[in-house]
Protein backbone atom coordinates (compact mmCIF):
# COMPACT_ATOMS: atom_id res chain seq x y z
CA UNK A 1 0.00 0.00 0.00
CA UNK A 2 2.92 2.07 0.77
CA UNK A 3 3.66 2.46 -3.25
CA UNK A 4 0.24 4.38 -3.71
CA UNK A 5 0.29 8.31 -4.18
CA UNK A 6 -1.64 10.75 -2.72
CA UNK A 7 -3.74 10.89 -6.03
CA UNK A 8 -4.07 7.11 -6.37
CA UNK A 9 -5.62 6.47 -2.96
CA UNK A 10 -7.53 9.65 -3.38
CA UNK A 11 -8.83 7.49 -6.29
CA UNK A 12 -9.52 4.69 -4.61
CA UNK A 13 -13.64 4.04 -3.72
CA UNK A 14 -15.14 2.98 -0.69
CA UNK A 15 -15.99 -0.64 -1.96
CA UNK A 16 -12.30 -1.35 -3.15
CA UNK A 17 -11.18 0.29 0.34
CA UNK A 18 -13.69 -1.72 2.19
CA UNK A 19 -11.90 -5.10 0.59
CA UNK A 20 -8.64 -4.26 2.28
CA UNK A 21 -7.58 -7.25 5.10
CA UNK A 22 -6.39 -5.69 8.57
CA UNK A 23 -3.02 -6.33 7.49
CA UNK A 24 -2.93 -3.77 4.17
CA UNK A 25 -4.79 -1.27 6.31
CA UNK A 26 -2.48 -1.61 9.18
CA UNK A 27 0.12 -1.10 6.06
CA UNK A 28 -1.13 2.60 5.18
CA UNK A 29 1.04 5.45 6.88
CA UNK A 30 -0.34 7.81 8.83
CA UNK A 31 0.25 10.21 5.64
CA UNK A 32 -1.62 7.70 3.36
CA UNK A 33 -4.29 7.59 5.88
CA UNK A 34 -4.51 11.75 6.25
CA UNK A 35 -5.13 11.75 2.65
CA UNK A 36 -8.44 9.51 2.95
CA UNK A 37 -11.71 11.28 2.23
CA UNK A 38 -14.04 11.30 5.23
CA UNK A 39 -16.26 9.46 2.96
CA UNK A 40 -13.43 7.17 1.78
CA UNK A 41 -12.58 6.59 6.01
CA UNK A 42 -16.83 5.73 6.00
CA UNK A 43 -16.40 2.76 4.04
CA UNK A 44 -13.78 1.51 6.27
CA UNK A 45 -15.53 -1.77 8.85
CA UNK A 46 -14.94 -1.33 12.54
CA UNK A 47 -12.59 -4.50 11.86
CA UNK A 48 -10.63 -2.20 9.77
CA UNK A 49 -10.63 0.85 12.10
CA UNK A 50 -9.77 -1.27 14.86
CA UNK A 51 -6.16 -2.31 13.08
CA UNK A 52 -5.12 1.04 12.75
CA UNK A 53 -1.78 1.86 14.36
CA UNK A 54 -2.45 4.63 17.63
CA UNK A 55 0.46 6.81 15.15
CA UNK A 56 -2.35 6.15 12.00
CA UNK A 57 -5.37 7.15 14.60
CA UNK A 58 -3.51 10.23 15.83
CA UNK A 59 -3.01 11.55 11.91
CA UNK A 60 -7.10 11.66 11.71
CA UNK A 61 -8.16 15.60 11.55
CA UNK A 62 -11.88 16.14 14.14
CA UNK A 63 -13.32 16.24 11.06
CA UNK A 64 -12.45 12.86 9.91
CA UNK A 65 -12.93 11.64 13.10
CA UNK A 66 -16.53 13.24 13.58
CA UNK A 67 -17.35 11.60 10.13
CA UNK A 68 -16.47 7.88 11.72
CA UNK A 69 -19.97 5.83 12.41
CA UNK A 70 -20.89 4.68 15.51
CA UNK A 71 -20.20 1.06 14.24
CA UNK A 72 -16.47 2.41 13.43
CA UNK A 73 -15.82 4.24 16.98
CA UNK A 74 -17.35 0.99 18.61
CA UNK A 75 -14.55 -0.71 16.81
CA UNK A 76 -11.51 1.50 18.18
CA UNK A 77 -9.43 -0.04 20.53
CA UNK A 78 -8.79 0.91 23.70
CA UNK A 79 -5.16 2.09 22.86
CA UNK A 80 -6.51 3.75 20.29
CA UNK A 81 -9.28 5.26 22.38
CA UNK A 82 -6.27 6.14 24.49
CA UNK A 83 -4.49 7.39 22.11
CA UNK A 84 -6.56 9.90 20.96
CA UNK A 85 -5.46 13.79 21.35
CA UNK A 86 -7.66 16.04 23.53
CA UNK A 87 -8.83 17.91 20.12
CA UNK A 88 -9.61 14.59 18.51
CA UNK A 89 -11.43 13.31 21.67
CA UNK A 90 -12.99 17.27 21.95
CA UNK A 91 -14.40 16.72 18.24
CA UNK A 92 -16.48 13.32 18.87
CA UNK A 93 -20.33 13.56 18.67
CA UNK A 94 -22.43 12.97 21.38
CA UNK A 95 -23.90 10.42 19.32
CA UNK A 96 -20.26 8.77 19.40
CA UNK A 97 -19.71 9.34 22.87
CA UNK A 98 -22.86 7.63 23.43
CA UNK A 99 -21.28 4.64 21.25
CA UNK A 100 -18.25 4.18 23.40
CA UNK A 101 -18.32 0.56 25.32
CA UNK A 102 -17.50 0.55 28.78
CA UNK A 103 -14.20 -0.37 28.14
CA UNK A 104 -13.48 2.44 25.98
CA UNK A 105 -14.57 4.29 28.80
CA UNK A 106 -12.22 2.96 31.23
CA UNK A 107 -9.49 3.72 28.55
CA UNK A 108 -10.17 7.27 28.52
CA UNK A 109 -7.19 9.40 30.26
CA UNK A 110 -8.08 11.99 33.06
CA UNK A 111 -6.27 14.71 30.39
CA UNK A 112 -8.91 13.69 27.44
CA UNK A 113 -12.11 13.64 29.98
CA UNK A 114 -10.82 17.13 31.56
CA UNK A 115 -11.30 18.46 27.69
CA UNK A 116 -14.63 17.00 26.55
CA UNK A 117 -17.60 19.48 26.61
CA UNK A 118 -20.83 19.54 28.61
CA UNK A 119 -22.90 18.25 25.93
CA UNK A 120 -20.50 15.23 25.30
CA UNK A 121 -20.45 14.53 29.36
CA UNK A 122 -24.38 14.75 29.43
CA UNK A 123 -24.31 12.03 26.03
CA UNK A 124 -22.85 9.77 28.78
CA UNK A 125 -25.24 6.57 29.34
CA UNK A 126 -25.68 5.89 33.47
CA UNK A 127 -23.79 2.24 31.98
CA UNK A 128 -20.78 4.46 31.12
CA UNK A 129 -20.93 6.57 34.02
CA UNK A 130 -20.38 4.08 36.30
CA UNK A 131 -17.48 3.17 34.63
CA UNK A 132 -15.23 6.30 35.36
CA UNK A 133 -12.97 5.90 38.46
CA UNK A 134 -12.31 8.32 40.97
CA UNK A 135 -9.34 9.94 38.87
CA UNK A 136 -11.45 10.48 36.02
CA UNK A 137 -14.49 11.60 38.13
CA UNK A 138 -12.15 14.10 39.34
CA UNK A 139 -11.28 15.31 36.31
CA UNK A 140 -14.67 16.33 35.24
CA UNK A 141 -14.93 20.72 35.50
CA UNK A 142 -17.97 21.65 37.54
CA UNK A 143 -19.91 22.76 34.93
CA UNK A 144 -19.24 19.41 33.03
CA UNK A 145 -21.21 17.61 36.23
CA UNK A 146 -23.56 20.04 36.04
CA UNK A 147 -24.76 19.23 32.91
CA UNK A 148 -25.88 15.88 34.54
CA UNK A 149 -29.55 15.00 35.10
CA UNK A 150 -30.72 13.36 37.78
CA UNK A 151 -30.93 9.59 36.44
CA UNK A 152 -27.43 10.12 35.50
CA UNK A 153 -26.19 11.82 38.94
CA UNK A 154 -27.85 9.01 40.65
CA UNK A 155 -26.19 6.29 38.68
CA UNK A 156 -22.96 7.38 40.66
CA UNK A 157 -21.00 5.20 42.74
CA UNK A 158 -20.47 5.61 46.45
CA UNK A 159 -16.50 5.74 45.60
CA UNK A 160 -17.26 8.32 42.55
CA UNK A 161 -19.28 10.40 44.87
CA UNK A 162 -16.74 10.22 47.77
CA UNK A 163 -14.11 11.38 45.21
CA UNK A 164 -15.65 14.71 44.38
CA UNK A 165 -13.77 17.32 44.99
CA UNK A 166 -14.83 20.22 47.63
CA UNK A 167 -15.21 22.45 44.02
CA UNK A 168 -17.13 19.73 42.06
CA UNK A 169 -19.55 19.13 44.98
CA UNK A 170 -20.07 23.20 45.44
CA UNK A 171 -20.64 23.55 41.56
CA UNK A 172 -23.77 21.21 41.85
CA UNK A 173 -25.01 23.21 44.77
CA UNK A 174 -25.18 26.10 42.52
Amino acid sequence: MRAFSESQLGAIGTTQLSALTTTQVGALTSTDIGTLTTTQLGGLSSTQIGALKTTQIGGLTTTEIAALNTTQIGGLTTTEVAALTTTQVGGLTTTQIGALTTTQVRSLSTTQIANIDAAQVSSFSTTQLTQLNATQIKSLSTSNLSSLDTTQMSSLTSTQIAALTTTQVGGLAA
